[in-house]
């Protein structure tokens, strides 16, 4: 039983999922507007953790000749075996999906609705199957569907979107290439032998640092933006120390260049958006 329910957590990558819930949530905290119902807040959290648990799920679906090759991804369930893939499989995801969007679209409106339906599309069409193998823009364009989460957020409170939630979606536009990168440096090696197109493999480490350094930079100053739109100083302490942080470490990858430096950065990008979130939470829920 422990053992399926690992396997469950695996495919459909709910630690990425439940980072998306949280963009939501902190979509819906910057967004100016009335207060919306706890009830509606638990639905829109379920609705985002289902959709990006399609999207995860649809992912290992179609990469699984793909995971086989790489020792960090080989004995995820659809390589070994233990979930045979089939339309059995597809059919559960769609109906996943499906769920996700209409209980989206019931509880509040159509935008929040596509939002969450494009959150899940970008993630599993756009970047899996058309990006992915061909660029190494592919993270890039693939990070929108944390952008979308916020979108989705800020569309339960308010469809006309503002500017605080639309710098927010900006910012999860940022982050997730250097959050990404540094992983693929780390594990170049492993990207290289499969062919994954990333940008440290493309271009080499010690560009890729330089890169992901000036993305950082720039992300953190945009998430300064939301405290001169509304939110208060619970915002900006998670800001200021989560960022500040976040380039630190990537000051030091771009030094040090490789696989430890990189890891690091890995886990502070982490770091930086987890506190920027729940300060963005916890800022609404406290100073209103």
């Amino acid at each position: 039983m422990a053992n399926t329910a690992a396997q469950l957590w695996s495919v459909f990558k709910l630690r990425i999922g439940l980072a998306i819930m949280l963009c939501a949530l902190g979509g819906l905290a910057v967004t100016p507007g009335p207060a919306v119902a706890g009830w509606k807040i638990a639905v829109l959290a379920l609705a985002v953790l289902l959709s990006a648990a399609s999207a995860g799920a649809f992912n290992q679906y179609v990469e699984r000749h793909l995971d086989a090759r790489m020792a960090r991804t080989r004995n995820r369930p659809f390589v070994t075996g233990a979930f045979k893939a089939g339309p059995l499989w597809l059919g559960a995801i769609l109906s996943i999906l499906a769920l996700a969007v209409a209980m989206a679209a019931w509880t509040f409106n159509a935008a929040v609705a596509l939002h969450v339906f494009l959150g899940a599309f970008t993630y599993g069409v756009v970047y899996t199957i058309w990006l992915k193998n061909r660029t190494w823009l592919n993270i890039v364009l693939g990070g929108l569907a944390g952008s979308f989460a916020v979108l989705a957020g800020a569309s339960a409170v308010d469809p006309n979107l503002s500017a605080a939630p639309i710098v927010l979606a900006v910012v999860l536009f940022l982050w997730t290439p250097p959050h990404f990168w540094s992983l693929a440096t780390a594990l170049h090696k492993e990207y290289a032998a499969a062919g994954v197109p990333m940008l440290p493999v493309v271009a080499g480490d010690a560009l890729a640092a330089k890169v992901i350094l000036a993305h950082t930079v720039a992300l953190v100053l945009l998430s300064f933006v939301p405290a001169a739109l509304g939110m208060g100083w619970i915002y900006l302490a998670g800001a200021a120390i989560g960022g500040g942080y976040f380039v630190l470490k990537s000051v030091n990858l771009a030094k040090n260049p490789g696989p430890k430096a990189a890891m690091t950065n890995f886990f502070a990008s982490l770091v930086q958006l987890s506190l920027l979130l729940f300060a963005a939470i916890i800022d609404r829920a406290v100073l209103g």
